[in-house]
Order: C-alpha cells, then structure tokens, then sequence
C-alpha cells in the first residue's frame, strides 16, 4: 500500500483556474486587495511577478477562481474608488 499527502492549496489549484484580475505595486497593496476580496468571500491568490519572485518586493498578481472573475474585478474597481 502506497500512502502519499495531498497539499491542499495544489490540489486547489490543479483543480480550479485562476485568472488575474489586478498587478498590485507592492506587498501592502496585494495583501490589501486580497482583504478586499476575502471579505466579500471570494478565494483570493497572491502570486509575486518578476523580482518580486526572489525579493519580495516589487509587483504582485491578484488572482481569483475563474468563475468569480466579474464579481471580484467588481470590488476591486469600488475599492479603488473609495480611496
């Protein structure tokens, strides 16, 4: 018998499409936005881009489930606006 540990969070992405919805400047504005969405329910993921990669500062992408998509870019326009 073969016994193996599934991690969630890959299971999760192989599972479901993720589309970015936004490119955050910074760490704060991503962990910001990702608030946002959580708030309103919506699974959020924060995927460094370029340096930010091996830094950990620079840009970062918003991503969400493909089916929450309209939803999400939604909030992120009304959040945006309110600032």
């Amino acid at each position: 018998m073969f016994s193996y540990e599934v991690d969630k969070e890959c299971f999760l992405e192989e599972m479901c499409m993720w589309t970015s919805i936004y490119i955050a400047n910074n760490r704060k504005q991503a962990d910001h936005l990702k608030t946002l969405l959580s708030n309103e329910e919506i699974l959020t993921n924060i995927r460094p881009v370029g340096i930010a990669a091996t830094t950990g500062e620079g840009m970062f992408e918003i991503q969400v489930l493909e089916s929450e998509v309209d939803e999400a870019q939604a909030i992120v326009c009304q959040g945006s606006a309110n600032h």
